[in-house]
């Protein structure tokens, strides 16, 4: 039959039979797409503690009869959602960690915290380091590489943001004092640890660590990786020396990974020159501060609290000798903290 036009009388288009119309044949066979996706009921739990070009090394029946490692590949209908060191996962596939197998993360269960950094200050676009750890340790030198305060201030501002609690190590103080640079952190409710070249305190870490995910952070060549090689002897994480010229270190360790430690977890993470902090919002620091934070609820709408800020209240507060002595300390590393947002 013909197609119709507008001069057709109404009446023909009785004659039009469905049968009429061309079906396009489906060549591959395809199945139509669903957007119903499977329960995955039978999924068992496990932990990341490696991620290396798309594969996933993941601990199933932690402290278990039948604990054991297995590898993971993400499933599809993951998205793009980021898969990282620390989280807690459920997987389906072959799941008995036996050679060449291979099993399906289908699940990211919610994370407690979650540790970021960017590109750089003005790139918002978070890079996830470590999901679920309740500890930082920022590893520093006192020598060779020379401290950085202002990236110490960035790991502080990440630890604070994501709600995660700081412990500065102190490393290679046999070459020269730390006094000076630990200084620009005494208003700060910080455990600080000491280590010399050949003498890392294994007892007062594992102390502090046990029982806890603790991630590892430092500037590369400070010892850091030395340091997890210390507390976790099987790690045989690759160490690198500083460069003579330039002072700086060589980034060693290329991978974030976890080991466990007693009852706990210490992450490494491959060692950074820069920390981006484009993502954190300086209410976030403030909470960390909870003395100041009172004082903030009196605070006019939009304060900075940055130095020469009118009517702050916190400022304010602290010259009438509110929160003591340590007060002024206080006021300092929290204005240092939250100016390093826009430097």
């Amino acid at each position: 039959m013909s197609w119709l036009t507008d001069s057709d009388d109404e009446d023909a288009w009785s004659e039009y039979d469905e049968t009429d119309a061309r079906v396009r044949p489906n060549p591959k066979g395809n199945k139509p797409r669903s957007k119903l996706r499977p329960e995955h009921t039978d999924a068992i739990p496990g932990r990341v503690f490696s991620v290396d070009r798309g594969r996933y090394g993941v601990w199933v029946d932690e402290g278990g009869a039948e604990e054991r490692q297995i590898v993971a590949t993400r499933a599809r209908e993951l998205g793009r959602k980021a898969i990282v060191t620390g989280d807690y996962v459920d997987l389906v596939g072959d799941t008995t960690g036996s050679e060449g197998s291979l099993a399906r993360i289908v699940r990211i269960q919610p994370r407690t915290t979650l540790l970021r950094r960017s590109a750089d200050d003005t790139d918002a676009v978070e890079r996830v380091i470590v999901a679920n750890a309740d500890q930082m340790l920022i590893v520093v030198a006192a020598a060779n590489p020379e401290p950085r305060p202002r990236l110490v201030d960035r790991y502080l501002v990440a630890a604070y943001d994501a709600g995660i609690h700081p412990i500065l190590v102190i490393t290679k103080t046999d070459l020269a004092d730390p006094a000076e640079f630990l200084g620009n952190f005494a208003g700060l409710d910080l455990t600080i640890v000491t280590s010399g070249s050949d003498a890392v305190p294994i007892d007062e870490l594992i102390e502090l660590l046990d029982g806890h995910t603790t991630v590892a952070v430092g500037h590369s060549g400070v010892g850091k990786s030395t340091l997890v090689n210390a507390l976790v002897p099987d790690a045989n994480r690759a160490i690198g020396r500083v460069n003579d010229v330039t002072g700086r270190g060589r980034h060693t360790s290329s991978s974030t990974i976890s080991y466990r430690l007693g009852n706990g977890w210490i992450v490494d993470t491959p060692g950074v020159r820069s920390f981006g902090l484009g993502h954190v919002d300086p209410a976030s620091i403030l909470a960390s501060f909870t003395d100041l934070a009172g004082l903030a609820e009196d605070c006019p709408r939009g304060c900075t609290h940055l130095p020469g800020t009118p009517d702050c209240a916190i400022i304010l507060g602290v010259q009438a000798g509110e929160l003591g002595e340590a007060g002024r300390q206080r006021l300092d590393s929290f204005q240092r903290l939250i100016a390093t947002l826009g430097s």
